[in-house]
């Protein structure tokens, strides 16, 4: 049975590993079968979201808050802010996603899902079954491809909030690439915030490559600014400049101070740190560089931020 087996293998043009013997030059081109839409509304269910809030908060904090030293700041500006938001960070590290599902408050934890690359995490159906459970994730493309159709403006208007990370991929040496006009225009055209985040210290924390945060419990800073709104007939490319300038002062705050990156930004001074024009190894040296454990200097004796 084995031998008629191995025979039926090699006249169909394979080998006895099941390889064909044709080289891939000589094959005629095929048009590649479309990605088949992986189904996300089950993570949002109401018992999906009760073991979510349980892994996240139960096992995906107490691991990064466990290999990390986080520091949370500006959470005050949230408390005024009601309905769907979209949150928009920088992204230099698998760190970055706990770290904001951990740190949000929880009334917007339950109602919050994470933009993901589809061509990562929606490639393997274990991994977009673990990524969608966990993270509440739905597919994002990345290139441009219109193979997949948003849920995006769909989840906006069902009231959940977004978690999307605008450079579309994590640095490649932990400093800040430019943003796409995504987030900005979802704010635009569906008239709600955006709630801008600053995260330093992840790069160093867990750099591309590595799946698991470097020994050292590093210092990691989670800096949450005040919601910007569209403006009266404001398009998505000056929104989005808003947008990155109001994230690029909430970086600079780590090392200038509160007062002091207000002041540069109004003065249009602060721009997006986007890492000395020097060779690699000096980028990526001046990108893990530890953060300081003093706080900045207050504006004024006796003053507390």
């Amino acid at each position: 049975m084995s031998l008629m087996k191995e025979v039926r293998t090699l006249t169909r043009g394979r080998d006895w590993r099941g390889r064909t013997r044709t080289p891939r030059s000589a094959t005629a081109w095929e048009q590649p079968a479309p990605r088949k839409e992986f189904a996300t509304g089950w993570a949002r269910t109401p018992v999906a979201n009760a073991v979510r809030l349980g892994l996240q908060r139960g096992l995906l904090k107490s691991v990064a808050w466990s290999q990390t030293r986080p520091v949370v700041e500006g959470l005050d500006y949230l408390d005024g802010l009601r309905g769907p938001a979209v949150f928009v960070a920088n992204h230099s590290s698998h760190l970055d996603a706990p770290l904001v599902l951990g740190s949000v408050p929880r009334r917007f934890a339950r109602r919050l899902a994470v933009g993901a690359a589809a061509d990562y995490f929606f490639d393997v159906r274990w991994r977009a079954l673990v990524t969608t459970l966990v993270f509440n994730a739905f597919p994002i493309e990345r290139f441009g491809s219109k193979r997949l159709r948003s849920l995006a403006p769909v989840l906006l208007d069902r009231g959940w909030s977004l978690l999307l990370f605008p450079e579309s991929s994590r640095s490649q040496d932990g400093w800040m690439t430019s943003f796409r006009l995504g987030a900005a225009h979802l704010c635009c055209t569906r008239r709600v915030p955006a709630v801008p985040i600053a995260l330093r210290g992840t790069f160093g924390a867990m750099p591309r490559g590595r799946n698991w945060p470097v020994p050292g419990r590093r210092k990691i800073v989670i800096r949450y600014g005040r919601p910007l709104w569209p403006e009266a007939g404001e398009d998505a490319r000056h929104f989005n400049e808003r947008l990155t300038r109001a994230v690029a002062r909430l970086w600079a705050e780590e090392d200038i101070g509160w007062y002091q990156a207000l002041r540069e930004d109004a003065k249009a001074v602060v721009v997006r740190p986007a890492g000395p024009p020097a060779a690699e190894w000096r980028r990526l040296w001046e990108a893990t560089r530890p953060l300081r454990d003093e706080r900045p200097r207050a504006v004024w004796p006796g003053s507390r931020r």
